[in-house]
């Protein structure tokens, strides 16, 4: 995976947010503030705003770049879970021009760990978690599989969306939807569908 693509997910997951902005918000609304998409959105239109001035350094740097936008943008948990998400993505991809698939594996692995300790959720909390988990995991066993990109982030893809689907008959644990206990059964999560969007974004830039 080129740095190049890198930087063409990034503009993606701009204009996928941008799309979605009342999807996730409605999401959010049943269970939440009711401003998760409108942080998003927020989010990644600072990150895009920044993106011609770092395009040409390594992607570490530009992951760096990217979760600081996020943190300094995005209120709510987001903010903070995502920007760690690019931090931690941006230290193990330090000095790096292109990525291979174990490469990204590990990149990957790094941002869900930066989550899982920052937002103390694990997997059945009802959170972006739950998607997060199963798409990492599916990530690294396609690279143990010896598979391309284009199709290894396809699982992933699927794991993810899969992930975000089984949030819906859990009672949230975490968050602003935890004060809502058995209410919150029947809604799927916002945080998991934006990681979903966002891996799916991923996907699309790469093939």
């Amino acid at each position: 995976m080129t740095k190049e693509q890198i930087v063409k997910w990034l503009q993606a997951i701009g204009h996928v947010m941008e799309a979605n902005k009342e999807f996730l918000t409605q999401l959010d609304a049943a269970i939440g503030d009711a401003d998760h998409g409108i942080n998003m959105e927020r989010g990644f239109k600072k990150v895009n705003s920044q993106l011609s001035t770092i395009a040409d350094k390594d992607i570490g740097s530009i992951f760096k770049s990217t979760g600081m936008a996020l943190i300094s943008s995005v209120g709510g948990a987001s903010g903070p879970l995502y920007g760690t998400l690019f931090l931690r993505a941006g230290t193990v991809a330090s000095g790096k021009h292109e990525l291979n698939t174990t490469e990204l594996a590990g990149v990957l692995k790094a941002g869900l760990s930066g989550v899982i300790e920052r937002g103390k959720a694990q997997v059945g909390d009802k959170t972006m978690v739950d998607a997060l988990t199963p798409a990492v995991k599916a990530f690294e066993q396609a690279a143990e599989d010896g598979v391309g990109i284009a199709e290894a982030l396809g699982q992933t893809v699927a794991a993810a969306e899969q992930g975000m689907k089984d949030t819906i008959p859990l009672i949230a644990r975490k968050g602003r939807a935890s004060y809502l206990g058995e209410r919150a059964i029947g809604h799927q999560d916002p945080g998991a569908t934006s990681v979903y969007l966002i891996i799916k974004a991923l996907h699309d830039a790469v093939s």
